[in-house]
């Protein structure tokens, strides 16, 4: 597999026959490793990290640095996927001069572009970022950094008021330069529309089959994260349960004295230990 580019992603509409996209969420070295083995086209190291690895209840909690700092454990595995940083949270709220800023620290820290939430009122933020050579990912729909102005986790778009308003937003958001659009929380006939309505590809979360491509987070594939699992997403795997089977044997032979056993140990030849005194050790 060749290296995945964002001018890549950007040709991948289903419609002129490409295969669909597949992004999965890493957020570290080892989770890398084993997204890009699995072929897939793109890695996303989200925001979601602030509830799946640092135990926040939301995403408003991570900061650039920490997104800067996942970013580069990702981006040292030199995985072929493309790697995509998530813009937290006020990140690029502000200026158009922090937006850049912030985008570049993530460049910096090994992304190949960045992805931010929301429609129009993110325009300008858009243009500065791709006006610095930067590849931006759009995001609409359901925003989890919105969750508190839409109230909750909610799913977005169900009015046809609401449904002509994300069509709007992504023909904005594919003019200002993104590569790409993650729709999330939308009903499967609003995110065809919003996909068949751009020149651009469309990532679907919990958005139906009939975008250009899926994303889903990593620790809810795999069945790591069992506290929450939404409705559009499929477990592959238990990795949690499997995980504290495991960790339960290896606690139970600490305490029967079972581990570690003699293969598992150093030993001394016998002439250094009888040179310390010690027999039969």
């Amino acid at each position: 597999m060749t290296r995945v580019t964002a001018p890549l992603v950007r040709s991948r509409k289903v419609r002129d026959g490409a295969d669909p996209l597949v992004m999965l969420t890493a957020y570290d070295a080892p989770s890398a490793r084993h997204v890009d083995a699995s072929g897939a086209d793109m890695i996303l190291v989200g925001d979601s990290l602030a509830m799946v690895v640092l135990g926040y209840d939301d995403t408003l909690q991570v900061t650039i640095d920490d997104m800067a700092h996942h970013t580069a454990a990702v981006a040292r595995t030199k995985p072929k996927a493309l790697i995509v940083g998530d813009l937290p949270w006020m990140s690029y709220h502000v200026s158009s001069e922090e937006t850049v800023r912030n985008a570049a620290t993530l460049v910096r820290a090994g992304a190949q572009a960045v992805k931010l939430e929301g429609g129009r009122r993110r325009l300008a933020m858009i243009e500065s970022i791709v006006s610095a050579e930067i590849p931006v990912m759009g995001h609409i729909g359901l925003t989890p950094q919105s969750v508190h102005a839409m109230g909750g986790f909610k799913v977005q778009g169900r009015s046809a008021d609401a449904a002509m308003a994300l069509i709007d937003a992504a023909k904005a958001l594919a003019h200002a330069g993104c590569f790409a659009i993650v729709l999330e929380g939308v009903p499967v006939r609003v995110a065809k529309m919003v996909t068949d309505s751009v020149d651009v590809p469309t990532i679907g979360i919990g958005a139906g089959p009939n975008c250009d491509g899926q994303v889903l987070v990593y620790h809810d594939v795999l069945g790591i994260e069992d506290r929450l699992m939404p409705k559009f997403v499929r477990r592959y795997a238990d990795v949690a349960s499997t995980s504290v089977d495991a960790l339960g044997n290896y606690v139970a032979d600490v305490r029967a004295g079972n581990f570690p056993n003699d293969a598992e140990s150093y030993h001394m030849t016998d002439e250094q230990a009888e040179a310390l005194g010690l027999y039969g050790c």
